[in-house]
């Protein structure tokens, strides 16, 4: 059951209103229905949403009987069914609440604006000379079609049938991170309530040709590569809904926006993963699929030759074979010095180490650094300014071995292989908290991945290993340092801080503590609210998204940066210090660089 919209903004005389509300109460309780109920005294308006199955052909049944009671109800204590909303399709009751005269009066004045009955036809009235019917209550609803969807597919797509099309991802504000490719394309279709009714759709399909959801997951019934590669092939030419649907996901940056900000969590990225694991059973992968699936991999080999590795990247013939035959721009390079060697001067790591640490209780005084493959092999100073600015504030910073986070696989639909890299990593970091010593990660984006899509994919299985945030280690475990600290002359001007919109969403809080932590040091830092920046991981660097990439950062991000300088500009998001280098040419720092530099050594 879901609070369902269709009696939720009656309007009474104020005076009128508490005994309206009795008896509304007395209604609903009638028919043992839950509900939420609130409102505007002053105005008489009240706001109430009874939970209802409209899979339930007998609770649609229901919703028709109610919706005829309330309006007898509003009439009774002189007030309207609609006091601050859209009629919709509440419009049958509105030629009895008007009376013939002034509705006919109504239908005129559409007749002038809308001879022809095309703007939202069967709402509010028809035109005077139409023979057009309004919309009833009882027309078919969503649930009509949904209720055709075996429940084994509604609880493994939940996140998409969870949506009750709110619309509040029709944002138009740019500097709102919820769904930045609805923005850029203004395609309605682009937006959580777009792909949910997407693939609420496709189950529908699914359903008819009676597809079962183990076929759709299991291993066993994934095409041949030859049939893979023939269906890719005739897909220009192919009916098949899956194409429909595939536009729609593949345009997603997978900025997880929508699962903290939409009032139902519809969670995009989550469902998105499944159809793409479920799509690639039958077509073809692209070559670039495969190599963000395997970055994870890769990076640590590459890294033992960055220089060789870089120049062969920078050469104009390696950029256009890339873009043309893979689809790739703008390639990252890699860091030099590399991570090993900026953190050969610290404890290194061993589990005797560990536990000597743990003997000796000095665990608070330890703090054990988790590495993610995007800033340890391509920005790598960043990590290893929070080494350093650990150990100023009196922590041993010991760097974790590198195990992949998981996320480029799962981003791109490459479930199973997500699967065990989760659990690997997972047994892993387990192990390590056993020792009960902090662990840090530098990027907010990827240390999230570890208590969302690990807690999903392993259940119970992952364990309660728990990874903090680079300003929740701060304000937590070392706040008292942070104030003792001695500092060199802060800046003049405020600093402008720009969070990743995985982390602002997700850690709302976290703007706010960056703030906290800044002002121990005496540092002003404005939070400046912007969207998503557009590189969203590897998104920006496909050459089918570029355009999207640089309009999605012009939205929000290119105004917004411009007023900073640029050493007042500190980025949290390693995507976003890229996208902010490629289209702007200054790479701003981490908030920890800042810190790093402003406090003086021990």
């Amino acid at each position: 059951k879901k609070p369902i919209a269709f009696a939720e903004d009656t309007a009474v005389p104020p005076e009128n209103l508490a005994d309206f509300i009795m008896e509304f109460r007395e209604l609903l309780d009638e028919h043992k229905l839950d509900y939420g109920m609130f409102g505007h005294v002053d105005a008489g308006v009240l706001h109430v949403r009874p939970a209802l199955d409209m899979n339930d052909p007998q609770q649609e049944v229901l919703l028709k009987k109610i919706s005829d009671q309330v309006v007898a109800l509003v009439a009774k204590y002189g007030g309207l069914m609609w006091g601050e909303h859209g009629k919709g399709y509440r419009s049958e009751y509105a030629p009895a609440f008007f009376g013939d005269e002034l509705y006919a009066e109504l239908r005129k004045i559409k007749a002038v604006f809308d001879p022809h009955n095309k703007m939202n036809p069967g709402k509010i009235c028809t035109p005077i000379d139409s023979n057009a019917q309004l919309v009833q209550v009882t027309d078919t609803k969503r649930g009509t079609y949904d209720r055709t969807i075996p429940v084994v597919f509604k609880e493994e797509f939940a996140p998409a049938m969870s949506c009750n099309g709110n619309g509040l991802c029709f944002n138009y504000d740019t500097t709102s991170p919820m769904c930045p490719s609805s923005k850029i394309t203004g395609d309605r279709r682009h937006s959580p309530k777009g792909r949910a009714g997407m693939i609420r759709e496709w189950l529908r399909l699914l359903a008819q040709q009676d597809v079962k959801v183990d076929a759709l997951n299991a291993q066993q019934f994934k095409s041949s590569w030859w049939s893979r590669m023939v269906n890719t092939n005739s897909a220009k030419s192919s009916t098949d809904f899956s194409h429909e649907v595939f536009e729609v996901m593949d345009e997603c940056l997978a900025c997880k926006s929508c699962s903290a900000q939409c009032p139902v969590g519809v969670d995009v990225p989550d469902f998105r993963a499944k159809f793409l694991s479920i799509y690639y059973q039958r077509y073809s992968r692209p070559v670039k699929d495969y190599l963000v699936a395997n970055i994870e991999q890769m990076a640590p080999l590459l890294a033992k030759m960055p220089r060789m590795v870089n120049f062969f990247t920078n050469l104009g013939l390696s950029k256009v074979l890339l873009k043309e035959s893979i689809g790739y721009v703008d390639t990252p390079l890699l860091s030099t010095p590399t991570l090993a060697n900026l953190s050969a001067g610290y404890t290194p790591f061993s589990l005797e180490t560990l536990r000597q640490i743990q003997t000796q209780n000095n665990a608070n005084k330890t703090v054990l650094v988790v590495q993610d493959p995007f800033t340890s092999f391509y920005d790598a100073q960043v990590v290893a300014d929070f080494m350093a600015l650990a150990k100023k504030l009196g922590s041993d910073p010991i760097l974790l071995p590198f195990n992949p986070n998981g996320k480029p696989q799962h981003v791109k639909g490459f479930l199973d292989k997500f699967a065990r890299t989760a659990q690997s990593t997972a047994d892993f970091l387990n192990e390590i908290a056993k020792f009960d010593i902090p662990m840090v990660g530098v990027d907010a984006s990827l240390l999230l991945v570890y208590r969302d899509e690990y807690t999903k994919t392993l259940g119970e299985k992952r364990g309660d290993f728990s990874v903090l945030a680079v300003h929740e280690w701060l304000s937590q475990m070392a706040s008292e340092a942070l104030s003792n600290a001695q500092v060199t002359t802060p800046p003049a001007t405020a600093l402008g801080l720009f969070t990743h919109c995985t982390e602002k969403t997700a850690l709302p809080v976290s703007e706010r503590q960056w703030q906290q932590v800044f002002a121990k040091l005496d540092v002003a830092v404005d939070i400046v609210s912007v969207g998503c920046c557009g590189m969203a991981g590897t998104y920006g660097h496909e050459a089918s998204h570029l355009a999207n990439s640089i309009g999605i950062f012009e939205l929000s991000w290119e105004q917004a940066i411009a007023k900073y300088p640029v050493e007042a500009r500190i980025v949290t998001g390693y995507s976003c210090r890229s996208q902010v280098d490629r289209l702007v040419g200054a790479k701003p720092k981490h908030p920890l660089q800042v810190l790093n530099q402003l406090l003086l050594q021990k």
